[in-house]
């Protein structure tokens, strides 16, 4: 494998891991003291149904690149819309809800277009 192959290969793959990482420490808002632990199990489990299906969907882009692309840019924009609309009624602030749309939401579209560049890429170079 070309280098450069290598790491359109590779970085689509590890960004969307630490993503999904970085998603799945909001999960920990879910234990508080005075709770009962069940409760907090069955609560943190339910805040990382969004890690959850990030994974599968990176499982499933992994082999079909073009669909898992495509995939990521969908859900990178649509959360995008969402998380915005959600922290600008919260705070009211443009620029803290895009610092938060920045971390958040942004590298899963970036994800899909590096999951759709190497595709391209192995078209061209296999043909």
């Amino acid at each position: 494998m070309k280098s450069v192959e290598k790491v359109l290969y590779w970085t689509p793959r590890l960004v969307c891991i630490a993503a999904i990482l970085f998603v799945s420490i909001f999960a920990m808002d879910a234990f508080s003291p005075g709770t009962a632990l069940y409760k907090q199990i069955l609560a943190f489990l339910i805040h990382l149904i969004p890690s959850f299906l990030l994974t599968a969907i990176l499982v499933f882009a992994w082999k079909k690149e073009f669909a898992g692309g495509i995939l990521f840019i969908i859900i990178g924009i649509v959360f995008s819309i969402m998380v915005y609309n959600l922290n600008y009624d919260r705070t009211h602030s443009v620029w803290i809800s895009l610092g938060i749309i920045a971390s958040i939401t942004i590298p899963f579209i970036l994800v899909g277009v590096l999951f759709l560049a190497h595709n391209n890429m192995m078209k061209r170079t296999h043909i």
